[in-house]
């Protein structure tokens, strides 16, 4: 008996520990007014975009949800406006896989559109394969994919004040490795058939979002534009749907006892758009609704202004 106590007892300690550190919960306390503002979101049709979604329309905020699921996202809408009323959700077709869709997307967008104040690069995937203009899928959807959309709508940001690009990273990034030169030339993160190269490529990805937010803010100096990477935490969504069926009997169980729903997922996200007085933070990575140290090489000025460099040639806009 003694032992089964002993062991109970360091079971519920392990517990305790791994919600207030790997598994913590924080909650977005931004007030800032979201009636009038108009809101993109990729991936918005389910998980933490969805749940990011909903909180933003209910503050009164347009939104757009951005992506390739045109069921999904009319599922979604249907959810967001019976919880919130709102009418001002839309769906509109992005696959961040292709290069045409995107500019295709944001062509649209700019031509229908006259203000975007929140562009949310919340999207994100683990797996293999290649993308229709023949990257890496990681670093196709992950990061390119984001990266010339960015590009593409920084413009209509600008004009609107006080505009925030808000990109989805992870506590992985740190776990990450990017060389840009060898980039250019493989145009993939890292490949293979075994899951331990998927997720080794999805760190990589995760690298280049906190590094694409570390430059992007260094080139938006002097405008009214800021820009923040974020770990969203460990989050219970569908980001796992590439992995086999063993590995998914083996995660579900602890993902439904420690992972985060998607709305507690989402905080930090909302932090990022709502909280006000963050703009001198602009460029840098949060968790748990603060502030945040990103590792070493998520900082190196060098390698994120070559990262840069290579992406802007990869996507073809130099």
């Amino acid at each position: 008996m003694f032992h089964l106590l002993v062991l109970a007892g360091v079971v519920l300690g392990g517990y305790i520990f791994l919600t207030q550190t790997l598994f913590k919960r924080s909650k977005c306390k931004g007030q800032a007014a979201m009636a009038g503002k108009t809101v993109i979101i990729t991936g918005g049709n389910t998980g933490i975009g969805k749940a990011t979604a909903l909180r933003l329309a209910s503050r009164g905020a347009k939104v757009f949800l951005a992506c390739r699921n045109r069921d999904k996202a009319q599922d979604a809408i249907a959810d967001i406006q019976q919880e919130t009323g709102s009418t001002d959700v839309f769906y509109m077709q992005l696959d961040l896989a292709s290069m045409k869709s995107v500019r295709s997307f944001a062509e649209t967008f700019l031509k229908t559109e006259s203000r975007l104040d929140l562009l949310i690069n919340n999207a994100g995937l683990v797996g293999d394969g290649r993308t229709e203009d023949g990257f890496g899928i990681q670093l196709g959807v992950n990061h390119l994919g984001h990266f010339l959309l960015s590009h593409l709508l920084l413009g209509r940001l600008k004009e609107a004040g006080g505009g925030r690009v808000v990109t989805l990273s992870s506590m992985a990034h740190s776990w990450g490795h990017i060389d840009p030169e060898a980039l250019e030339v493989d145009k993939h993160l890292g490949t293979g058939k075994y899951s331990w190269q998927f997720f080794y490529a999805y760190c990589n990805s995760k690298l280049c979002n906190v590094l694409f937010t570390h430059e992007l803010a260094k080139r938006l100096k002097g405008s009214n534009v800021t820009c923040y990477s974020l770990h969203p935490g460990v989050v219970r969504t569908g980001l796992s749907r590439h992995c086999s069926l063993w590995q998914k009997v083996f995660i579900e169980p602890i993902a439904r006892l420690l992972f985060l729903d998607p709305e507690a997922g989402a905080q930090t996200t909302l932090h990022c758009c709502l909280q006000e007085g963050i703009e001198p933070l602009s460029g840098r990575y949060f968790a748990c609704c603060a502030v945040q140290e990103s590792c070493p090489k998520a900082r190196d000025d060098a390698v994120a202004q070559k990262l840069w460099e290579v992406s802007e040639r990869l996507c073809g806009i130099s």
